[in-house]
């Protein structure tokens, strides 16, 4: 099939064009012609917007309606990638707040069946503590954290449909148990911790490479003390951003971005499951978590995860930064795809990458979406029309 990629701006790995026709065949894009030569099958006209790569979310704790914590099966799974694709998001993980090694067990066996069943976008799972440090917990229940054991890192380093992530405190561990999980494939990322500099760097240079939303819930940049934060800043792992206008000042995620760069840096929401719907709370883990002006809050005040989706995400960083849209679109697609190993087929529209594509308006409001060269949400008119 060759769709004709028309009235917009397309952001190719290559260049920025401004049209393209784009052959796909199996899901995947066999060729991109700029000069729109050929004969069409299809036409998208973009009504000024952008062809972005599709968006990587690597934490997505909920959507449209569903926590994974609470239903942890192929359908919630479905039901959540269905109400992220809606903005943008062509590949996620699936992320379980900490929980019993039962309820893991159950998540990491839902997440292979939900790829065995082909459900759209999901290339993995993130696992989020328990084994973090209390004080900086956040919403994450104190009575589940617990340390990493032989059982559960067995669980965890078991073979897998698709990426295994798991966020953990590196003082919560041993050095030896994060150099088992990274030897069987495990992507370890340091989030919920109050770890120093050197416990951090350590456990980078045991393997570690990434940084869970990076500033939040973790020991801060001290100019005596450099903490998670300096360690991030003074190494090369990739590290996530929720930029929502409320986890992050804007002058932070600019910091972020001279320090780290966008090939370092991934946006991601850390989305409850409020996002695509219209609901105003939601439980979780029995805690009653209110949706105000934009973010979720628990009645004491602390950040529940975020009322975020990747389009917001992308067009807030625009504004905050002054980066251009394919630069922000790097940190939504590009970086995140490598941060995942995935960066051979997701993350960039290329020739032999997935055909994978989220179309924005010249709002930066969602359009349209596809996984796999198919239309993975509505609104998607234009693509109704055979071209002329």
């Amino acid at each position: 099939m060759i769709v004709r990629i028309r009235n917009g701006r397309i952001a190719a790995a290559s260049a920025v064009l401004d049209g393209a026709d784009i052959r796909v065949e199996r899901g995947r894009i066999a060729a991109i012609d700029s000069a729109g030569r050929g004969t069409a099958d299809m036409t998208l006209d973009l009504d000024g917007g952008w062809l972005l790569p599709g968006f990587i979310d690597t934490q997505v704790n909920g959507g449209g309606g569903v926590l994974l914590n609470d239903q942890a099966n192929v359908d919630a799974i479905a039901a959540i990638g269905a109400a992220h694709a809606r903005f943008g998001t062509t590949a996620f993980l699936p992320t379980l707040i900490s929980d019993t090694p039962a309820q893991i067990a159950e998540a990491l066996d839902a997440v292979d069946a939900a790829i065995d069943r082909g459900v759209p976008g999901v290339v993995g799972i993130h696992v989020e503590g328990p084994f973090i440090n209390e004080i900086k917990r956040g919403i994450h229940e104190a009575h589940r954290i617990r340390r990493l054991d032989a059982d559960t890192l067995a669980l965890l380093t078991a073979p897998r449909r698709g990426r295994v992530m798991l966020t953990l405190a590196p003082e919560m561990c041993d050095e030896a148990d994060v150099r088992a999980l990274v030897r069987h494939g495990v992507i370890v990322s340091a989030g919920h911790t109050n770890a120093s500099y050197d416990e951090t760097k350590r456990a980078i240079a045991a393997g570690l490479t990434g940084i869970t939303h990076l500033f939040n819930a973790m020991s801060p940049l001290h100019h005596r003390g450099p903490g998670v934060v300096g360690a991030a800043f003074d190494s090369d792992v990739w590290c996530g951003l929720i930029v929502d206008d409320v986890h992050l000042h804007p002058a932070v995620v600019r910091v972020a971005v001279k320090v780290k760069g966008i090939e370092r840096l991934m946006l991601v929401t850390d989305a409850m499951p409020s996002v695509g719907t219209t609901d105003t709370d939601f439980m979780l883990q029995g805690k009653h978590i209110i949706v105000r002006d934009g973010f979720c809050v628990f009645e004491d005040g602390t950040l529940a995860g975020a009322h975020l989706d990747m389009a917001s995400a992308l067009r807030n960083t625009v504004a905050v930064t002054g980066l251009s849209i394919p630069e922000v679109a790097v940190m939504a697609s590009t970086t995140p795809a490598r941060f995942l190993s995935l960066g051979e087929s997701h993350g960039a529209i290329a020739p032999g990458m997935r055909a994978d594509w989220a179309w924005l308006g010249a709002d930066l409001q969602p359009r349209g979406t596809w996984i796999g060269g198919m239309p993975a949400a509505d609104p998607f008119p234009a693509l109704a029309r055979a071209a002329r």
